[in-house]
């Protein structure tokens, strides 16, 4: 295992350099999502950077805190990388996290939990759609169905004409 020296710095957000060869793409809506959740629970994951200030990950979170209108942000400065090992970086960072799976009904359980207490779920990352699914499912799994909801038809019937019960 590598040992790298880490630390955490305060950075004016004028000093950080983006990457013109970041592959990673962030639309106005997920900016508008970071920086919500900027608001929501401080700026708790920086920066990487290289000590010159170009951005290794963190474009994203730079253009939520731009948005913010913030001045400076929290980095973690990276010295002891090679050009090559920020590159890579860069784009490990992203994919390894796409690479993850969720237990949803984990997931289903704590989104319920902060539901009752009135939490924006909106704030998790989770589209309207998506939010909606887990908490219908999570609602399902605690045996509240819709009044509505009329069981599916068994293949091989219980009972048939004629039977007495």
């Amino acid at each position: 295992m590598r040992n790298l020296h880490i630390q955490i710095e305060r950075w004016p957000v004028d000093r950080l350099i983006p990457s013109d060869a970041n592959p990673r793409t962030h639309t106005p809506e997920q900016v508008a999502l970071l920086a919500a959740s900027i608001q929501a629970f401080g700026f708790v994951t920086p920066i990487l950077v290289g000590p010159e200030g170009g951005i290794i990950a963190g474009e994203g979170r730079l253009q939520a805190a731009q948005a913010l209108g913030m001045r400076e942000v929290p980095v973690l400065v990276l010295a002891d990388l090679s050009e090559v090992e920020r590159h890579a970086l860069a784009i490990a960072d992203n994919q390894l996290a796409l690479n993850a799976g969720w237990d949803e009904e984990l997931v289903r359980i704590q989104l319920a939990a902060l539901n009752d207490e009135g939490f924006d779920g909106n704030l998790i990352g989770f589209d309207d759609e998506e939010l909606a699914r887990l908490l219908a499912a999570q609602d399902a799994a605690q045996g509240l169905t819709d009044e509505n909801a009329v069981p599916e038809v068994p293949e091989t019937p219980v009972s048939t004409a004629g039977d007495l019960w």
